[in-house]
């Protein structure tokens, strides 16, 4: 029997994430690193040392010798390199958020789509095995309240809190309610870098549901917690704890009401390696991945939306 070729993969960008992403392609059977990039020498030929692989200053050099790519370089950088790599055939997963405009984000997505590429968005919430799991018990929702708080760290701090926190949730709760965005309300402000800190939003949909968002990274202690409300009950989900709690209202045997807890098996995996392994097998198959890029496209798009409204505030002052 021969050996199947083993899918050749590239790395963008060695920082944290990026590491990350090394690391679980080389627990991958069916992957081989091939090559890897940053714009940072040292650091490129750190990780081609450890992974046994050519390293690079320009991603350019990549293509040739893989068959896919995560990128996980600046947000400002998105278009342009995943654009280089979509024009040469090679399927892209790309961290989140898309790009730093709609417009780059339906630049890439024609391109994915005329090439017949995969192109999947690094939203790793959507492989936390609590959210994962909130797909057994969630109807119709018609209350979400979610806090996503964290102490403030430099990395991170090239876009705003909405574009670097609050996507994830904005991308879970666009999966979870059917339904079209009627209003956005929004504040937020700068506090400790000279983008927006910390906000809040409040989303109207169609369907009647209500979304109250927090995000913060300027907190002293993390939270991550989404909140769903709706007629089957009460579901909560702490992303960082990988843990949800479900509560659904029943009728007992006398015919009174009564609220029983959900017995919910939630996964054991590491959400980011689920989310690599997804990848690799979408590329594989020739499948749609899970996460798409219609999916980061309409994130950015609310996004994008949610800022605008922010302007409303400018004039606010501390």
């Amino acid at each position: 029997m021969t050996q199947k070729k083993k899918l050749k993969i590239g790395v963008v960008g060695i920082g944290h994430l990026g590491s990350y992403h090394l690391q679980k392609y080389a627990k991958i059977d069916s992957c081989e690193i091939t090559a890897v990039s940053d714009t940072q020498p040292d650091k490129a030929m750190k990780a081609a040392e450890l992974y046994a692989c050519p390293g690079f200053s320009d991603h350019r050099a990549l293509i040739g010798k893989v068959d896919a790519v995560s990128i996980a370089v600046p947000t400002g950088f998105h278009h342009a390199v995943a654009r280089d790599f979509l024009a040469a055939g090679i399927d892209v997963l790309i961290e989140k958020p898309i790009c730093s405009t709609v417009e780059e984000a339906d630049d890439l997505l024609a391109l994915a789509e005329k090439n017949k590429l995969v192109f999947q968005v690094g939203f790793v919430e959507r492989f936390n095995p609590a959210v994962m799991a909130l797909d057994k018990v969630i109807t119709r929702p018609v209350f979400i309240e979610v806090h996503r708080l964290h102490p403030f760290f430099e990395r991170g701090t090239d876009v705003d809190v909405i574009l670097d926190l609050m996507i994830h949730d904005l991308d879970i709760i666009l999966k979870f309610v059917h339904s079209p965005l009627t209003n956005v309300e929004a504040v937020g402000v700068p506090i400790l870098s000279d983008k927006i800190d910390i906000s809040n939003v409040r989303l109207s949909f169609a369907c009647g549901c209500i979304a109250n968002i927090t995000a913060s990274r300027i907190s002293a202690k993390t939270m991550q917690k989404l909140r769903f409300f709706g007629p089957e009950g009460y579901h909560a989900v702490d992303t960082r704890k990988r843990e949800i709690l479900s509560l659904t209202k029943i009728t007992n045997g006398e015919g009174k009401q009564q609220i029983v807890q959900n017995n919910i098996e939630v996964g054991s995996h590491d959400p980011l390696e689920e989310e690599i392994r997804a990848f690799v097998e979408a590329v594989q198959t020739r499948c749609a991945p899970p996460v798409t890029g219609e999916d980061g496209r309409r994130a950015l798009a609310l996004a994008v939306e949610i800022l605008q409204k922010m302007k409303t505030h400018e004039d606010i002052q501390l």
